[in-house]
Parts: structure tokens; C-alpha cells; sequence
């Protein structure tokens, strides 16, 4: 298998969330400000937290 498929193959499931548009567009603004994505750093919230929580 090449790697794009890997990549494809490791993120195949989604969370729907719901926030208000206002604190959405900031948080999107911030993280292209800071280089990054907003679905990078909700998972890295994601694991972060297990981790912490021993999950």
C-alpha cells in the first residue's frame, strides 16, 4: 500500500459537533493564524485528554 492510502485508510470516521459561528470562525482564524488546521487540534484535544484519562 502506498502512503496517501495508508493516511486515507488510518482517519475514516467523523464527530459532528455543533458551536456557535461566532466562536467556530474565531477558532478557525486562530488556528490558520497559528499554521495549523482546526481538525489537527481537535484531535490532538481528543488524544490528549484520553491520555490523560487513561482511556
Amino acid at each position: 500500500m502506498n502512503k496517501k492510502s495508508d493516511k486515507a485508510g488510518k482517519k475514516n470516521s467523523q464527530l459532528v459537533l455543533r458551536l456557535d459561528k461566532d466562536e467556530r470562525d474565531a477558532f478557525v482564524d486562530l488556528c490558520k493564524k497559528l499554521d495549523t488546521s482546526a481538525a489537527r487540534e481537535i484531535r490532538g484535544f481528543i488524544r490528549k485528554f484520553m491520555k490523560e484519562n487513561d482511556a
